[in-house]
């Protein structure tokens, strides 16, 4: 759930931290990103993906929406720019297939533009999905928009694109634990600073996208990890802590991140914060 996930390993003056761009893709795909399951489900199953469906992953990760869209018979297409890592986890979970079947062999994934996925000749989309949340950090949606500017014409008239956002701040647990990525970032010139989703910012993005927002719906999507050390990995998988770890280091955002895990930690040690994320349907006029 990364605006942006930065590439190369993050430093600072007097640090030796390093990221593990490897070990941070596994725990994304291992730990983190079932966490959206439900969202998933519920926007396929309100617009009835299947096998007339011909879908645009944008920020796809490593494939799972993907694969559950082609479980249901879609044909697929994904971008994901951000982290080659994260594509290329993708890439062997549709290369092995959903649940024992092989991907479509029409299937397309792509580190560069929504262009590049659609290959020469290729029929429109007639859905195209952001489910990566966005109203988590100040910004955080810019980058969004040009995915979206460029997905848009390679869409069929009417095509849903979907956008994912995280919902109001009481209503995520979830909140109180980014805050820490913003305490620790501080010292760095806008270093990921958290703030609290606002109800259109959904809306906002899809106007400036030249859209047509068409219906919306909230779905619980709790975060839920077998122990402490879980939910530090998965939670840093998603990127949203990398200005804090180049602003202090690894050790310390590990600190500070069990801490406020604390109040969310069950008595048999496992971890549970629930959620709830908002999602917008829009329309390509």
């Amino acid at each position: 759930m990364t605006p942006t996930l930065v590439r190369q390993h993050l430093s600072h003056p007097g640090s030796k931290t390093r990221v593990d761009l490897w070990a941070r893709a596994r725990d994304w795909s291992e730990i983190q990103e079932r966490m959206l399951v439900p969202l998933y489900e519920a926007v396929y199953e309100r617009l009835e993906v299947g096998p007339g469906t011909r879908m645009l992953g944008l920020g796809c990760g490593s494939g799972l929406a993907l694969l559950m869209a082609s479980s249901r018979g879609a044909a697929i297409a994904g971008v994901e720019s951000a982290s080659p890592e994260r594509l290329a986890l993708a890439r062997q979970r549709l290369a092995a297939g959903p649940w024992g079947a092989r991907a479509r062999a029409d299937t397309q994934l792509t580190d560069g533009s929504p262009r590049d996925a659609a290959g020469t000749g290729a029929p429109a989309y007639s859905l195209v999905t952001a489910f990566e949340p966005i109203g988590c950090f100040a910004g955080d949606s810019e980058g969004l928009g040009v995915l979206l500017r460029g997905a848009r014409p390679l869409a069929e008239r009417g095509a849903a694109v979907v956008l994912a956002g995280w919902g109001p701040p009481e209503r995520c647990a979830t909140s109180s634990v980014l805050r820490v990525a913003t305490k620790l970032a501080d010292p760095l010139p806008r270093g990921g600073s958290w703030r609290p989703a606002l109800r259109d910012d959904l809306e906002e993005v899809a106007h400036r996208a030249g859209l047509r927002p068409d219906g919306s719906g909230r779905v619980a999507c709790p975060f839920g990890y077998a122990d402490v050390d879980s939910a530090v990995r998965g939670l840093l998988s998603t990127g949203l802590f990398d200005a804090a770890i180049a602003a202090t280091d690894r050790a310390q955002v590990d600190k500070e991140l069990t801490e406020a895990l604390h109040p969310h930690r069950r008595t048999d040690g496992t971890v549970w914060m629930p959620n709830v994320f908002r999602y917008l349907i829009a329309r390509v006029p």
